[in-house]
C-alpha cells in the first residue's frame, strides 16, 4: 500500500502543479474582488468539487470491489464510503488547509467555512447525487481531473475571502505551496487510496 500511495502521489504531482499555476493566475488577475464575491464563488466550486469527489470515490470502490468483479452493492456501504470520502476529504482540502495558510500568513479576514454545515442544504445533497451516479454508472478518469482543478480553485477562493489586501510576491509563493498540498495529498487520498482500503482481494 505504501508503494501504491507513493506512486499515485508522484503521478499526480505534475497535474496538481498545473492546477495550482492556474490558481495563482486567477489570484493575480482577480485579487481585488470583494470577499462576498469570493464567498459566492467558493460555494459554487466547493459543492461541485464534493459532487465529483463523491462520484470518483464511490466509482473507485465500485470498479475494484471483490478484486474487480462486479456484484450487488450494499447501499449503506456505498453511502458510508462515498460520503466520508467526499465530505471529509473535500473539507480538509477546500477549508481546513487553506485556513491554516490564512492563519500562518495572518490574513485579516481568515475563517473556516465548513460547507456541509454552513451550506448543508446544498453540499450534502450533491454528495448523495455523486454517490447515486456512481452506483448506476461508475467512472473515474474525467471526474478526477475535474476534481483536482475544482479543489484548487475552491481552496484559492477560500483564501481570497481572507486576504483583505493586495497580494505581494511572498504571499503568492506561500499560497502556491498551500494550494499544492491542499490538493495533492487529499485528492489522491479521497479518489484512490481511501476507497481501495475497502476492496477485497480477488480469490
Amino acid at each position: 500500500m505504501s508503494k501504491q500511495i507513493s506512486k499515485e502521489l508522484k503521478n499526480h504531482a505534475p497535474f496538481t502543479i498545473f492546477g495550482v499555476i492556474t490558481g495563482i493566475i486567477i489570484l493575480i488577475s482577480f485579487q481585488n474582488i470583494p470577499a462576498e464575491t469570493s464567498y459566492t464563488i467558493f460555494y459554487t466550486l466547493h459543492p461541485i468539487h464534493v459532487l465529483l469527489c463523491a462520484l470518483v470515490t464511490t466509482s473507485m470502490y465500485e470498479l475494484h470491489k471483490y478484486g474487480g468483479m462486479r456484484g450487488k452493492s450494499n447501499i449503506s456501504i456505498l453511502l458510508a464510503i462515498g460520503y466520508t470520502g467526499s465530505i471529509g476529504i473535500a473539507t480538509i482540502s477546500d477549508s481546513l488547509i487553506p485556513y491554516l495558510g490564512e492563519a500562518l500568513l495572518l490574513m485579516p479576514n481568515r475563517g473556516i467555512h465548513i460547507g456541509f454545515i454552513e451550506e448543508w442544504w446544498l453540499v450534502n445533497p450533491l454528495a448523495i447525487l455523486g454517490i447515486a451516479i456512481a452506483y448506476f454508472k461508475p467512472t473515474t478518469k474525467f471526474p478526477h481531473s475535474g476534481h483536482v482543478l475544482l479543489s484548487t480553485w475552491a481552496s484559492l477562493f477560500h483564501i481570497m475571502m481572507a486576504k483583505g489586501e493586495t497580494i505581494n510576491l511572498f504571499s503568492c509563493i506561500a499560497i502556491f505551496f498551500f494550494l499544492f498540498f491542499a490538493v495533492w495529498v487529499p485528492c489522491c487520498l479521497s479518489d484512490i487510496i481511501f476507497p481501495l482500503l475497502f476492496v477485497k482481494e480477488k480469490k
